[in-house]
């Protein structure tokens, strides 16, 4: 294929290399004549291991070209690859003016041009800005979006020093599109590059980048926490570390990567405790790891927060236990939550067919005792009967019973603390607490009539 790469630094002088390695025709350009002068002349603008081959090679084999035309550029490529720097403001803001300014020289290019051209965004941006480039190149070509253009998010997930193998051989391709012309295109260009090709919504693939490096850096901090502690307690940090990441099945795996409901239980609240408390006796600072569980209390209040925001005084709690399949009620988040709406006075009505209060003992009976002393009132084993008298249903464990819940109890409010339904078509209003809207049904947009108001004290 026939591609333009605007921007001839770090990730542009790699993707020119490997797209050439790949067997396709790249033109480079750049505002910077030196730039444009060493890709002529077969080097490289930036140190890394093994670009000087591969870029050599490409020279050799006429299928790498560099201008600082980006009329030439647009016209003789199908793909054009925006990957130029985004620079953080004093604010923390991006700096956007390099990428809009090439979506208005890719957007003149493109007056010139009849056949379908598709841009690629693969600077680190922020989501929005895909939508913005398009209305940028739409506004200054004359073109019309999905037609004759279409302009693809598709994030480079390269590291210094690696960078060559990182393009030759990731994990996975992600492209954010709604045009099946472009991912198409997409798909031809990187037919060559093993792992999974994924296509998903244009604002998802802006933000994966951020996703990715943030969870980086927070992986080296806990890394650096845990190697701060067992240095106190003379332990082999590395020893404890290399152990830790064999566990793939839990610690190093999907496991609990899901946006929902706060963590509870026995096990973590406890421990997690019983770590920063070791940490303080050392006098040591672990901001990390001192930050889990506000950062888990604060779930807990957006949670509140979501359910008093509905202005109706009758909840249904679906699920008490910290998570399905158990009667345990130690810690479990949605205790903390049910405490505070009975002290507020609403009308609570919960169903847990695993809780039964006369068998609860030990450390569980004397949680929710302290915390629901009148559980026994208000719990039942009858889902049918605690949704006739609620209308709102907060889902805060995922068992498959309540995924007929839209279809045997309309018009009611459900909040989805669990993610119980991918997508959702409820004659009623749905609200999930860390995800957007899934409730396709012109019901949702029906103003709610509240029978309660809330004052500030």
């Amino acid at each position: 294929m026939n591609v333009s790469i605007f921007g001839l630094g770090y990730v542009g002088c790699v993707g020119a290399a490997c797209a050439a390695q790949l067997g396709h025709h790249v033109i480079g350009n750049d505002i910077s004549e030196n730039k444009v002068r060493l890709i002529r002349e077969g080097r490289p603008t930036i140190i890394e291991a093994e670009i000087e081959e591969l870029m050599r090679k490409g020279h050799e084999q006429g299928l790498i070209e560099a201008t600082t035309d980006s009329r030439y550029a647009v016209l003789h490529s199908d793909l054009s690859f925006i990957v130029v720097g985004t620079p953080s403001t004093r604010e923390g803001h991006l700096n956007l003016t390099y990428v809009y300014n090439v979506a208005k020289e890719i957007g003149e290019a493109l007056r010139d041009k009849d056949s379908f051209h598709a841009v690629a965004i693969r600077s680190t941006v922020l989501p929005g800005t895909n939508r913005e480039v398009a209305r940028i190149i739409a506004e200054t070509s004359g073109r019309r979006i999905g037609e004759d253009f279409a302009v693809v998010s598709n994030p480079e997930f390269l590291r210094e020093g690696t960078a060559v193998k990182d393009y030759l051989h990731p994990p996975l391709t992600l492209i954010g599109t709604d045009s099946a012309r472009a991912e198409a295109m997409f798909r031809e260009f990187y037919r060559d590059i093993p792992g999974e090709f994924i296509s998903t919504d244009i604002e998802v693939a802006e933000i994966m980048k951020y996703v990715n490096n943030t969870y980086h850096a927070l992986k080296i901090v806990f890394g650096n926490e845990i190697g701060n502690i067992c240095k106190a307690l003379d332990i082999d940090s590395h020893k404890v570390m290399e152990i830790f990441c064999k566990d793939t099945q839990l610690n190093i795996s999907p496991y609990y990567f899901k946006p929902g409901f706060a963590y509870g239980g026995s096990c973590l609240p406890k421990d997690s405790k019983a770590l920063r408390t070791l940490a303080h006796d050392y006098y040591l600072d672990s901001p990390v790891i001192n930050a889990i569980d506000p950062s888990n209390q604060l779930q807990k209040k957006n949670a509140l927060e979501i359910i008093e925001s509905k202005g109706k005084s009758r909840i249904g709690i679906l699920g008490l236990a910290f998570k399905a399949g158990t009667d345990d009620l130690r810690c479990s988040p949605i205790v903390d939550v049910a405490e505070k709406l009975l002290g507020k006075g609403y009308q609570l009505k919960i169903y847990d067919k695993n809780v039964r209060v006369s068998q609860l003992t030990g450390t569980n009976a004397d949680f929710i005792t302290a915390k629901l002393p009148h559980l026994h009132e208000i719990i039942s084993d009858d889902l049918d009967a605690v949704a006739a008298q609620s209308d709102v249903l907060v889902i805060t464990n995922r068992e498959p019973e309540f995924d007929t819940i839209p279809e045997k109890y309309p018009h009611r409010i459900i909040i989805d603390l669990v993610r119980q339904f991918k997508t959702l078509d409820y004659d009623g209003h749905y609200e999930g607490i860390s995800w957007c809207n899934i409730n396709s049904n012109p019901a949702q947009n029906r103003e709610i009539e509240r029978d309660r108001q809330e004052t500030d004290f």
